[in-house]
């Protein structure tokens, strides 16, 4: 059974002079230094020790990320994704995004039509293009350019062969399906399968993703010993929350997703928009657990920015800096910040976080413009 790692970063380490620019020099770090850079935001390692060995052994290791398009880019996926890439290649990793377009038309995204699909695919990279992820580090791949190959194929197989029929079925989540539904539609099995293909395929050393992606990782992780294949570390960021809070949904219930556009930020939006959506999410004073408001700050502004300023009148207390996410929380907590100062404040860094995106999309508006006409303006 695969070794789950919670880590929660120790700040003063990141922190230190070496990573106070925007770029790192993973040159210059100790191992302590570049796992540390690894490892931030991060929910699980899998596993600890084989992540500081790839770190430990220098060179150019492979990493990748998987992303299906499949509609407008939300912040839970893009600048969570984005911030690890950039991370990465800053320890040296070459990294590889796959624009899995063959994955969506499995999953019944964008009416199956490819044509959309790989339009998505285009606003996608754009998108991530226009958070910072441009570098020679950095390669985007569309998914059908690995599977016009006959030995991709070939792993798909030894795969599925490898796999019994329910610990597939266990990793239809990473599609958000579920068990039943390959019942309906028999090519759902593949999609687990392919995934693992992809991985092996191109050689990695490292999987990146969000916690919904893990069933998949771990699958590529288990068969892996008996293909003779690479096992790769892997690396699971948490799912952030919709705005329309979690109550008592698991984490991936409650995740934001783009099929409820008034309860997700999408990287396009502009700040009244933003700004709307927030006055409208679930924050009830004083409480911090299963809050999206306390959750987008914490998973968003404080590692984007690094500190997160309240604006109020003097008759509520006057401006005030948080450093720290456990500082906003602990007066938020002791209902020292009123749930529409913490409102207004974290719609105002994410507008500002994504003001080069919409700067971006002006300056590049075709594969946008597409999307927008495809999926109908939202």
């Amino acid at each position: 059974m695969a070794l789950q790692v919670f880590m929660k970063i120790d700040s003063a380490i990141y922190h230190t002079k070496a990573f106070n620019s925007r770029f790192f020099w993973g040159d210059s770090m100790t191992v302590e230094e570049k796992l540390a850079v690894l490892t931030k935001s991060i929910d699980e390692v899998v596993t600890l020790d084989e992540a500081e060995e790839l770190l430990a052994a220098g060179g150019r290791p492979k990493a990748y990320w998987g992303v299906e398009p499949s509609g407008l880019f939300h912040i839970g996926q893009a600048l969570v994704g984005a911030r690890k890439v950039k991370e990465l290649t800053s320890l040296g990793f070459d990294v590889t995004i796959l624009l899995a377009d063959w994955h969506a038309f499995i999953n019944d995204k964008l009416g199956g039509s490819m044509e959309n699909i790989r339009a998505c695919g285009r606003f996608l990279e754009d998108g991530l293009k226009a958070l910072g992820v441009e570098s020679a580090n950095v390669r985007f791949v569309v998914g059908s350019e690995i599977l016009d190959n006959k030995e991709y194929w070939e792993k798909v197989l030894r795969v599925s062969k490898a796999s019994t029929v329910a610990r597939i079925k266990r990793a239809m989540t990473i599609m958000g399906r579920t068990e039943e539904d390959a019942d309906a539609d028999a090519s759902t099995l593949i999609y687990p399968a392919m995934q693992v293909a992809d991985i092996f395929h191109l050689d990695l050393d490292l999987a990146i993703g969000g916690m919904d992606q893990r069933h998949a990782h771990m699958l590529a992780r288990d068969v892996a010993p008996k293909l003779g294949a690479k096992k790769p570390v892997a690396l699971h960021w948490p799912l952030l929350m919709g705005l329309q809070g979690g109550g008592r949904m698991d984490a991936t219930e409650s995740k934001m997703s783009k099929s409820d556009p008034d309860t997700c930020i999408f990287i396009h939006d502009e700040p009244d928009v933003i700004s709307a959506k927030l006055k409208k999410a679930f924050c009830p004073a004083g409480e911090a657990e299963g809050n999206p408001v306390l959750e987008h700050a914490g998973l968003v502004v404080f590692p984007e920015i690094g500190t997160m300023d309240i604006q109020r009148s003097e008759k509520f207390g006057g401006d005030i800096r948080f450093d720290s996410y456990e500082e906003l929380t602990s007066a938020f907590s002791k209902e020292e910040v009123h749930p529409m100062d913490l409102k207004n404040s974290v719609a105002k860094h994410i507008s500002e976080i994504l003001a080069p995106v919409r700067k971006y999309l002006e300056e590049h508006p075709e594969n946008y413009q597409k999307v927008m006409q495809i999926i109908g303006g939202n």
